[in-house]
């Protein structure tokens, strides 16, 4: 092997879940759903116009050029996504929050299981919904997982379902 480090199991397992995110959701675009910034803006109680402005600025054609800085800026967006917007920021958060240890409130989202957040991930098809699991279980698993146990058991069935 060389000089070359060996990844520890954990990390390892970090980037099996990143390649399975990134294969489940490689052709996704955001197509009409609310951007990144959109959405910031929608935070901010903006009007109309601003949040048109905003949405200009957005990525809308592949989630890969959203970069990690953007995303701590409008980590918030989660809060504001529609269905369509979730589905193409999603793996960027998750891909993030497994490469910095750092989850913008993504797990809250995940297993907080009221029909608010639901209706978000109605867009969400089966290996999507299967890398979102293994992303949950993964952060469940680590020491320093802030969720409560029953809140995770509960996501994780709900996420090995198939969409509604």
């Amino acid at each position: 092997m060389g000089d070359a480090e060996i990844p520890a199991p954990g990390e390892q397992r970090a980037q099996q879940i990143i390649e399975m995110i990134d294969a489940a959701f490689s052709r996704v675009t955001l197509g009409n759903g609310i951007g990144l910034h959109q959405a910031q803006g929608l935070d901010d109680y903006a009007d109309e116009r601003t949040c048109a402005a905003l949405r200009a600025k957005d990525e809308k054609a592949d989630w890969h050029r959203i970069d990690r800085s953007t995303l701590n800026a409008c980590h918030s967006s989660l809060s504001f996504f529609d269905a369509e917007g979730m589905r193409f920021h999603l793996p960027a958060f998750l891909i993030a929050s497994l490469l910095q240890d750092e989850d913008y409130g993504t797990i809250y989202r995940l297993t907080d299981l009221s029909s608010h957040n639901l209706e978000k991930f109605k867009l969400l098809d089966l290996a999507q919904r299967e890398s979102v699991r293994c992303y949950i279980n993964h952060l469940t698993n680590s020491p320093d997982c802030r969720i409560k146990q029953k809140e995770a058991v509960q996501a994780l069935a709900y996420w090995s379902l198939p969409a509604p």
